[in-house]
């Protein structure tokens, strides 16, 4: 393994015992308050609401930071979609003349097509 990577076996060693820096030791306790947050917000608040809420939760962190650490996550915030109205009932616009009268029973193979109606 050592070979692979290029470095000295002692080094590998120091490397793989060495503690985690002040930094990552940070990172994972921010994770675990964005993780939270994300629950708490149902996935639904965006990078600087979420910032936002934890400062106001008097964690210290950036919007940058709060970015970066979501997407290495892999999180992402629920979009709600809009309703959107499809038909316009309010019109005074004549109905279409029924042209079937409503006789849908057929006697014949294939006499009254679907695109008729």
């Amino acid at each position: 393994m050592c070979r692979v990577l290029d470095v000295s076996e002692s080094g590998f060693h120091a490397w793989n015992i060495r503690p985690p820096c002040e930094r990552e030791q940070k990172n994972a306790r921010l994770v675990i308050e964005i993780l939270a947050a994300q629950q708490r917000t149902r996935e639904t608040y965006s990078v600087k609401r979420l910032h936002s809420e934890l400062v106001g939760q008097g964690v210290q962190i950036t919007a940058y930071r709060v970015r970066v650490l979501r997407k290495k996550l892999n999180l992402r915030c629920k979009q709600k979609r809009k309703f959107k109205v499809t038909t316009y009932s309010k019109h005074h616009l004549p109905f279409a003349p029924n042209i079937l009268k409503r006789e849908l029973v057929l006697l014949a193979h294939l006499r009254k097509r679907g695109s008729a109606i």
